[in-house]
């Protein structure tokens, strides 16, 4: 083998491995998301560089505001706030348990509620089953409830229209999230949060019934879940750096 090629195969080593020990290692348990989950959740992994950097300033913040209640032995209890509770506070609360999932973080917990209570819109279920969720529709009527699956090994996720207050969402102790504008105005203070960050994200409901519905969902959902995957990223980074300076060093000797 001549010395030029020698060098290429070496430097593309390199590279490889410098990839990997730059990207957050992901835990087992994604081995147990549905099947027909894991091709997108793969794909929006490998999307959160691309997270920009004015929106990481909050997306840090509320990252080292979870790792410090997990430091404090504390579930991080989250709950995502938007007008309805129908369309961008589900998303995000199911994007949010699920990136919790997939890096291994326990005691994530996720909620969702509105400042008023309608209904889980049929197009948000439409966009999360498109993305490979199993869904089963546990009940009908005005405001039913739908069982979000993204685990084998996981409940599912019950998805209905609530007050962000209302049970079984936490009643203290727990960041709020607010999702949308009309919200964060109209609730400037949530009672029984430890902190609140405004986290805007645009309403798909803008599109309804326009030709442009299912790419804007698309678009919302896809935007959310990468986030939602910043976030825990960051937050499993921060928990694999302690995990790392607690390890006793190799003596001298070794």
């Amino acid at each position: 083998m001549t010395a030029p090629i020698k060098t290429i195969i070496h430097i593309g080593i390199i590279a490889i491995c410098c990839a990997a020990c730059s990207t957050t290692r992901r835990s087992a348990s994604d081995t147990n998301l549905l099947p027909a989950l894991r091709p997108y959740v793969e794909e929006v992994a490998n999307e959160v560089g691309i997270v920009s950097a004015e929106r990481r300033v909050v997306l840090d913040a509320i990252a080292s505001n979870i790792v410090a209640q997990l430091k404090a032995g504390k579930p991080a209890q989250m709950t995502f706030i938007c007008t309805h509770n129908s369309r961008r506070s589900h998303l995000s609360q199911i994007w949010a348990q699920t990136a919790a999932y997939y890096y291994g973080i326990d005691k994530i917990r996720a909620f969702s509620g509105g400042t008023q209570a309608t209904a889980c819109n049929c197009r948000t279920v439409a966009a999360i089953r498109r993305a490979g969720f199993e869904i089963e529709d546990a009940t009908t009527g005005d405001n039913p409830v739908y069982l979000v699956r993204y685990a084998k090994d996981r409940p599912p996720i019950r998805a209905y229209s609530k007050l962000y207050n209302a049970d079984p969402n936490p009643k203290r102790d727990f960041i709020a999230l607010m999702t949308c504008s009309v919200a964060d105005k109209s609730c400037p203070v949530v009672k029984g949060a430890i902190s609140r960050y405004a986290i805007h994200y645009a309403d798909p409901r803008v599109c309804d019934d326009m030709p442009t519905e299912t790419a804007e969902y698309n678009a919302r959902c896809r935007e959310i879940a990468r986030e939602m995957f910043y976030v825990m990223s960051e937050v499993r980074k921060a928990r694999d750096a302690v995990t790392a300076a607690s390890r006793p060093s190799a003596s001298p000797s070794e």
